[in-house]
């Protein structure tokens, strides 16, 4: 009767510890998608498509930053600009990023104007041979259709505290005086991103002036001229962001969580671009500068 208790605690003891070292195999294969387990990775943060706001990279980066398991960031760029203080918000987190950990800016098939802007930031830069990127400098549109809605009997009556409150309405052409203002405001942030790049990539300013005529190049020229450090694609950039963290072996890599189910982040997009257009309109759709 004795022996039979001992059979079954040995038994048990032994499903016991089969169990535990199948927990711990599946704890350690999820360690490897999820950031918020321990270990030595990399983490990649995308940031895709036109540049319109700075808070979901800018979340992201510093989600980046607080996890002591990741040693160095890839950042990976598929956009040709956008917003010109979207775009420097995004950049002064990943400078501020790259004091603490290597980060590697890996350049998709576009990354020019605010794309190429957020690289800056970057500890290293990589793009294909036939990524599309530079142009720097801003530029803005702006539409006049005040024949067409005379044309359509629409009356457009604007109240004002300011001369030029009212600059950029769509009801009407610009006037000199308004042109020189916009000129002027867009020739000032073309000389930020100007010393910005000069700063980076530790170019004289007379280079980068010559450059910054809005101007693109292939990732192959942009090598030649400075403004990217090497050739790669994105598992190359993956690698070097490993031995820059003193990463041994294959890294793992860690994605920011994702904020709710797709239906709620179409809703938070919606939201986004209807709080755009709203603020737009509120401005009479004044034109927007953009990188």
């Amino acid at each position: 009767m004795r022996s039979r208790w001992i059979i079954l605690i040995v038994i048990l003891a032994g499903a016991a510890v089969t169990a535990f070292a199948a927990g711990m195999a599946a704890f350690c294969a999820v360690a490897g998608r999820d950031s918020s387990v321990f270990g030595s990775r990399v983490g990649v943060i995308t940031v895709k498509g036109p540049i319109i706001s700075a808070d979901d990279a800018v979340r992201d980066i510093a989600a980046m930053k607080r996890d002591d398991g990741v040693k160095a960031v890839v950042l990976r760029i598929e956009t040709p600009g956008g917003s010109v203080g979207a775009s420097q918000e995004i950049l002064e987190a990943v400078r501020l990023l790259a004091e603490v950990k290597p980060v590697v800016a890996s350049m998709g098939s576009i990354a020019a104007s605010g794309g190429y802007y957020l690289a800056c930031g970057a500890t290293k830069i990589l793009a294909n041979p036939g990524t599309i990127t530079g142009s720097i400098g801003v530029r803005m549109e702006h539409v006049a259709i005040g024949d067409l809605l005379r044309w359509a009997k629409v009356d457009v009556e604007t109240l004002k505290s300011g001369r030029y409150k009212d600059i950029g309405s769509i009801d009407r052409p610009l006037g000199p005086e308004e042109k020189e203002i916009l000129q002027g405001v867009l020739d000032e942030l073309r000389e930020q991103f100007k010393g910005t790049v000069a700063a980076a990539r530790n170019l004289p300013m007379e280079k980068v002036d010559a450059l910054a005529d809005g101007r693109m190049f292939t990732g192959t020229r942009a090598v030649e001229l400075g403004l990217v450090d090497g050739t790669g694609g994105f598992a190359e950039a993956i690698k070097l962001a490993a031995e820059l963290g003193g990463i041994k072996g294959e890294p793992e890599l860690s994605y920011p969580k994702k904020r709710g189910g797709w239906i709620k982040r179409m809703m938070e997009a919606a939201g986004g671009a209807a709080g755009s257009l709203a603020a737009s309109a509120d401005d009479h759709w004044r034109p927007a500068m953009k990188m």
